[in-house]
C-alpha cells in the first residue's frame, strides 16, 4: 500500500464531498505515477472522484500501460445541475464526459449506467460486472416472518437516499399493521430532518434511529427485518438489497432514472419497486408483511441462485481476466 496524498474530511457541513481530498489524490497520483511510469503494467482506478483517473492518464501518456476504470455511476446532465446548480453542473458534467472519453477499457456495474458511459462516448464497450457483495454466500436467511413486523432502513442520511420519507411510508402502513415498528440506521446531514418527521408524526416510540451501529448489528436487523425500504432517488448499484435478501429480507426500492437498484430487485421475488412516495412504500411495506414465509423463501432462493454472480470475487476474476486476455 502506497500513501500519495494526506486526505482529510471528505464531507462538507452541508453534507456534499468535499473538493480538496480528490484534488489532492488526484494530484498524488500524478506524482507517484509519472516517478514510476515503468513499474506497471497495469493501473486499475474508480472513476470518481475524476481527479485520479486525469492524474493516471497524464503520468501514462505514451507507456504502454494498460488502464481499467471502475465507472460505479454516471450522472445524468439533470442530476448534475441539480447536485451543483447550473453552471457548476455544467463544469462537473464537462469533466465526467471527458473523463468517459479518456477511459480505455471500463467497468460498469449495472445496466444503467453502462448505457450513459455509452452516450457520454466511451470509445470501447464496457465490460459489464455484476457484483460487489462481499459477505458469506451460503445466506443466513430467517425463513419465519418477524414479529412483530419491522421495516428497516440502513443507510448513510443525505438527500439522495431520502431517509426523511421513511417515517411517513411506516405510518401509511400502520393504519394496516398497527404493530408495525420501525428501524432507521445510520448518520448523516439529513438526520434532523428524519427525526424532525419522527417527531411530527409522534411515532417516537414506534421508530428508532440509532445512527450508525456496528455491522453485526445491521446483520442482525436484516434477519428480524419484515422488509428493507431504500427509497433512494440516486443509487449506483444497491448493495444492501442483496445484504438484506441474504437475511431472506425482501427489499422495498423506488423506481426513478437514477436508480440502478431497482436491478437488482425481481419483483414480487425478493421485493417490490414502488413510486418514490409514502402511500406506494407503505403498501409495499404491507405487501412484505402478506407475503410472510412464503416471499422470504423466494427472496432467499433468489439469494442462492445469484450469490456467486454477484459476488465481489466473481467481478475480480472477469477484471483479471480481461488484463490476462489484452496482456497476451
Amino acid at each position: 500500500m502506497v500513501a500519495v496524498s494526506p486526505g482529510g474530511p471528505l464531507y462538507t457541513d452541508d453534507g456534499r464531498r468535499s473538493i480538496g481530498p480528490p484534488l489532492r489524490f488526484g494530484l498524488g497520483v500524478l506524482g507517484h505515477l509519472a516517478r514510476h511510469r515503468r513499474d506497471y503494467d497495469v493501473v486499475h482506478s474508480c472513476a470518481f472522484p475524476f481527479f485520479s483517473l486525469l492524474g493516471a492518464r497524464a503520468a501514462l501518456v505514451g507507456r504502454p500501460t494498460l488502464v481499467g476504470i471502475d465507472w460505479c455511476e454516471s450522472w445524468s446532465t439533470a442530476y448534475w445541475r441539480a447536485y451543483l446548480g447550473a453552471v457548476r453542473g455544467r463544469v462537473g458534467h464537462a469533466v465526467q464526459r471527458a473523463c468517459v472519453r479518456l477511459t480505455p477499457l471500463a467497468f460498469a456495474f449495472s445496466d444503467l449506467h453502462a448505457e450513459r458511459l455509452r452516450a457520454e462516448g466511451l470509445r470501447s464497450e464496457p465490460v459489464r460486472l455484476a457484483g460487489l457483495y462481499s459477505g458469506p454466500t451460503d445466506g443466513h436467511a430467517r425463513l419465519d416472518p418477524p414479529a412483530p413486523p419491522l421495516a428497516v432502513f440502513a443507510g448513510r442520511h443525505i438527500r439522495e437516499k431520502r431517509p426523511e420519507l421513511v417515517p411517513a411510508a411506516v405510518a401509511e402502513a400502520r393504519r394496516t399493521l398497527p404493530d408495525l415498528r420501525g428501524l432507521i440506521l445510520g448518520d448523516g446531514p439529513e438526520r434532523p430532518a428524519v427525526l424532525a418527521e419522527i417527531a411530527r408524526l409522534g411515532l417516537e416510540d414506534v421508530i428508532d434511529a440509532p445512527g450508525f451501529v456496528d455491522p453485526g448489528e445491521v446483520d442482525a436487523a436484516f434477519a428480524r427485518a419484515t422488509c428493507l425500504l431504500l427509497p433512494s432517488a440516486r443509487e449506483g448499484y444497491g448493495l444492501v438489497v442483496i445484504e438484506a435478501a441474504a437475511a431472506g429480507a425482501p427489499s422495498v426500492v423506488t423506481a426513478g432514472e437514477d436508480n440502478a437498484a431497482v436491478e437488482l430487485v425481481q419483483a414480487d421475488v425478493n421485493g417490490f419497486v414502488v413510486a418514490p412516495e409514502p402511500g406506494a412504500v407503505g403498501e409495499a411495506i404491507v405487501a412484505a408483511h402478506v407475503g410472510g414465509a412464503d416471499l422470504r423463501r423466494e427472496t432467499a432462493a433468489w439469494f442462492d441462485e445469484n450469490a456467486a454472480r454477484l459476488s465481489a470475487t466473481a467481478s475480480a476474476r472477469t477484471v483479471a481476466q480481461r488484463y490476462a486476455s489484452a496482456r497476451s
